[in-house]
């Protein structure tokens, strides 16, 4: 086993990243109370006027007291459909809490958000929920309160494959696969959205408060010309001792919840993966002072080594040809007691054993052929795999194409897309074009994926896109058939160019911001570099619910 890490000198240059870490943390954080205030005080006050608790109080309370709720999706939307006021948390909050020691997905509409009303990103996140729920078999808990569609963006939710009527079709589909799925109908559920919870297993329902129709007493006086009352026409004595639509009428929220903690405590036991661990060791350095070793400059160069040495468990790093490839990390370690592969991207400049310099944070061919047979490797032995990510993208340039740059690369692609482990994927700085892929980006299927405050993903860095993108709005200025030569840019003076480049580069720096990822559910949301051993661990856990791990076949691979 190698040691990792050393001592830091705890200089000006040390203090002044941790300084600036720790405040954008903090504004972060200041971003984030502002969210859960969902639709804010006052529509929060309305709702608790009518007898009911807000979503967050709601799963405070159907949660194992004291425990942590694994939040996805804090910031989704956000700074979105300001048009129509915001729409915080896309009005929908979710995530993964204990219940009587079992971990479980809950789900529950913000009410005072829009009415608890379905944006089209609510529906993504509800989507990722099911999602979640599927991947690690764990039992789905909807707490409903919703006005159903918000209609000025009807054509964005409804018919398409991933829009609303999917979640319906994962209700079918998890109860087929023993998924349990329980709903509680808490405020109105209404038109499509009345068969989410009636699609599920069992389907509780709160008296005066909540409400089941497919059309509600406007549309069907509208519709048939009746006129009819809420409770009559889809309220709680109606659907539990009429209809028989629903399985359990309860007199209020808090009833509802604890019967739901009730139902579930009885669950049986389900087979777990069986992941290796053993007791765990506190890393060998402080975790806090990963905030002093990422430089504020994502130019300048970093130890990834350190890093990870103030992450995993002490004295339990195995290197992987540690010195080839040396632009990608691959090791097995251990994460509070639990058996992982790592592959992270290394910031420092290397050198080869032909002389060769590597710019950290570049794959090249060695690295992507590391790094494949790392991954197939820890297939084989059924080791989940954690990537972190601060990649530029792969090599370019004549040498690295007459390399086979493409075919180590697409060797790398192919393994992280057909590995059948658990992965779990940090963005640690750059997450840039073709690299993001080969790390484990979102598209490749990570069961869960975290941006830190340092992130940034886009198709290529800022600098080099607002170059690029200068260079085509000169073309679309320029009068000389669309080609910008030296007398074109003369005419177009410094002052103008440099406006232009201010412009494009302020654009495209707002999209490069974690918050515009996590606002668009690229990631499952930004968190503290601190909490990320915890994360890794609880990721873990949660994956072992499913016992299922498909045999591992890379397909076709290049040699």
């Amino acid at each position: 086993m190698a040691h990792i890490g050393s001592e830091v000198t705890k200089d000006i240059t040390f203090h002044k990243y941790e300084d600036i870490l720790k405040n954008i943390l903090r504004i972060l954080s200041a971003k984030a109370e502002a969210v859960t205030w969902g639709g804010g005080e006052e529509a929060i006050a309305k709702h608790h006027k009518r007898g009911k608790l807000t979503a967050r109080e709601r799963i405070t309370k159907l949660i194992d007291p004291g425990s942590h709720f694994l939040e996805i999706g804090l910031f989704c939307a956000y700074g979105m459909y300001e048009e129509y006021g915001g729409a915080p948390s896309s009005g929908t909050i979710f995530g993964i809490g204990k219940i009587h020691g079992r971990d479980v997905v809950i789900v529950a509409n913000d009410a005072t958000v829009k009415a608890g009303a379905w944006f089209p990103l609510t529906c993504k996140k509800n989507l990722r929920a099911q999602e979640i729920s599927i991947e690690n078999r764990l039992p789905i808990v909807y707490l409903v309160d919703s006005a159903g569609v918000f209609l000025p963006l009807q054509s964005e939710i409804f018919p398409d494959k991933e829009h609303f009527g999917r979640i319906f079709r994962n209700n079918a589909v998890m109860s087929s696969m023993g998924i349990p799925q329980i709903a509680a109908i808490m405020g109105p559920c209404v038109a499509g959205g009345a068969y989410l919870p009636i699609m599920s297993d069992e389907a509780l329902i709160v008296d005066k408060t909540g409400s089941v129709f497919l059309a509600g007493p406007y549309l069907v006086k509208a519709a048939i010309g009746e006129d009819a009352d809420i409770e009559k026409l889809g309220g709680a004595e109606m659907h539990s001792e009429l209809s028989g639509v629903t399985d359990y009428k309860m007199p209020n929220d808090e009833v509802c919840l604890e019967t739901i903690r009730n139902i579930i405590s009885k669950f049986g036991k389900t087979l777990t993966t069986g992941f290796d661990r053993i007791a765990p060791k506190p890393p060998k350095y402080h975790p806090r002072e990963i905030y002093g070793l990422i430089p504020d400059d994502r130019t300048k160069p970093y130890d990834m080594y350190q890093v990870l040495a103030r992450i995993v468990d002490e004295d339990e790093f195995v290197e992987y040809k540690a010195g080839y490839g040396k632009t990608v990390i691959t090791t097995y370690a251990r994460v509070d007691g639990w058996a992982v592969g790592i592959v992270a991207n290394q910031r420092t400049i290397s050198k080869t054993k032909k002389g060769e310099m590597q710019i950290g944070g570049v794959i090249y061919s060695d690295s992507a052929d590391k790094a494949a047979r790392f991954i197939m490797s820890c297939n084989q032995k059924k080791i989940p795999l954690v990537f972190f990510q601060d990649v530029t993208g792969f090599m370019v340039g004549t040498r690295a194409e007459q390399g086979g740059i493409i075919k180590d690369g697409a060797k790398m692609v192919n393994a992280v897309a057909n590995s059948v482990v658990p992965k779990f994927t940090f963005i640690v700085g750059n997450s840039y074009g073709a690299g993001n892929y080969a790390m484990c980006g979102k598209a490749y299927d990570p069961r869960f994926i975290f941006a830190w405050p340092t992130a940034q993903i886009a198709v290529m860095g800022g600098k080099q896109a607002s170059e690029t993108l200068l260079s085509i709005k000169l073309q679309q200025m320029s009068a000389i058939g669309g080609k910008v030569d030296d007398s074109t840019r003369r005419e177009i003076s410094k002052a103008e160019q440099e406006k232009l480049l201010n412009e494009i580069s302020s654009r495209y720096e707002n999209e490069l911001d974690p918050l515009f990822a996590a606002s668009r559910l690229w990631v499952d949301g930004i968190i503290d570099p601190v909490d990320t051993r915890q994360i890794i661990s609880r990721g873990i856990k949660i994956a072992s619910n499913n016992p299922h791990i498909p045999q591992f076949s890379p397909g076709v691979i290049q040699v």
